[in-house]
């Protein structure tokens, strides 16, 4: 099958492979070699392996209106959250699509995991009425798209843990229901089949817990219960995917002083390092101790979302709030061998939450 006529069918698909992410929807819709070409994994897995494949950092961000004038009534109303991408490799800044029906734009508090080419937005809440959202959204790299996916079971959970295995599936736990009760339910959603199931309950109530997906288990951490609220756990419990069991309950997985909130994690890989953004500090998980490798930037006032690609560490954060212009959008990489950061060119914007995809 030819690709593109008179070119070999590896050279062909050497041009495809370079292509700009934000070409995909045009290649799709060229013919149907094309579109099959481009919506197989082995596409991307190649793209990946030969260096031509994009990283993205998106983020859930507000929109600002430099037009209104700081105390302005209008500024005290929620602020419209959108989803902005940063392209790492060129520094250059996009915002996708809203989502059809969505017109005051994405649900307060959500959020962001990524597997393959699609962005999946779950749950948060209703920017208008405040109301809990059992909500998924899903966007298409391949095909620009946005499309509704299954909605959550169960009760209506709002600050949840949340974390993909970046293969198929997205495995939320905790968070609070509408009464204000801690959860220990689990569930996850499998995206190819458009599916949730219930996982065994937590050992734990945990309100706004964190989680990462780490060595081939969901790792739930922190958190708090209904009677002690804002008093963050020190422990962890992780889901083996393999033998679908939650392990014993780590009791201090965390270390050191009061926990007022939790830090937030990234992961190297399958098996790689554990690091966390916790009190102005990078730390290291090390045989079961955390130590601390570095000190995050002072103008970064609030870490949103951590990411770690093999030799670097990107942090993106929020910093002192321009009046009547929500808050700054920080952010920085650091050279890990090093330990020396560089700052990125950010937008003005409060940011909630992110995650990181590489097409």
């Amino acid at each position: 099958m030819e690709l593109i006529p008179n070119l070999p069918y590896d050279v062909a698909r050497e041009c495809l492979l370079r292509s700009s992410y934000k070409q995909f929807p045009v290649m799709a819709s060229v013919c149907r070699g094309w579109n099959r070409e481009v919506s197989l994994s082995e596409f991307f897995q190649q793209r990946k392996a030969s260096g031509h494949s994009q990283e993205l950092l998106i983020m859930s961000q507000a929109r600002v209106d430099t037009d209104r004038e700081p105390g302005s009534g209008k500024n005290s109303a929620s602020p419209e959250y959108r989803v902005a991408v940063l392209e790492s490799g060129s520094g250059l800044w996009t915002e996708l699509p809203p989502i059809p029906g969505q017109s005051n734009g994405l649900p307060l508090f959500c959020k962001l995991v990524s597997i393959g080419s699609d962005l999946i937005v779950l749950g948060g809440l209703d920017p208008v009425t405040w109301q809990a959202s059992d909500s998924v959204f899903v966007f298409s790299f391949l095909n620009s798209k946005w499309r509704a996916g299954a909605v959550m079971p169960g009760v209506k959970r709002s600050f949840f843990g949340c974390a993909s295995d970046s293969d198929r599936t997205v495995l939320v736990a905790g968070g609070h229901d509408e009464e204000k009760q801690a959860l220990t339910s689990a569930i996850v959603y499998d995206l190819a089949e458009d599916k949730w199931t219930f996982l065994p309950d937590m050992s734990r109530e945990r309100d706004e817990c964190k989680a990462i997906f780490h060595a081939g288990k969901f790792h739930v951490i922190g958190g708090y219960a209904t009677e002690e609220q804002g008093q963050f756990s020190k422990s962890a419990e992780s889901f083996d995917v393999s033998t679908w069991q939650w392990g014993p309950v780590k009791e201090e997985f965390l270390d050191g002083g009061e926990t007022v909130s939790a830090p937030i994690y990234a992961t190297t890989g399958e098996n790689g390092d554990l690091y966390a953004c916790w009190r102005g500090d990078v730390m290291v998980l090390r045989n079961d101790t955390w130590l601390k490798v570095g000190q995050i930037p002072a103008d970064v006032y609030s870490v949103a979302y951590v990411a770690v690609r093999p030799g670097k560490l990107t942090v993106i954060g929020n910093g002192k709030a321009l009046a009547g212009y929500g808050g700054a959008t920080v952010g920085y990489i650091c050279d890990l061998s090093s330990f020396r950061w560089v700052k990125l060119e950010t937008h003005v914007g409060h940011v909630q939450a992110g995650c990181f995809l590489e097409v």
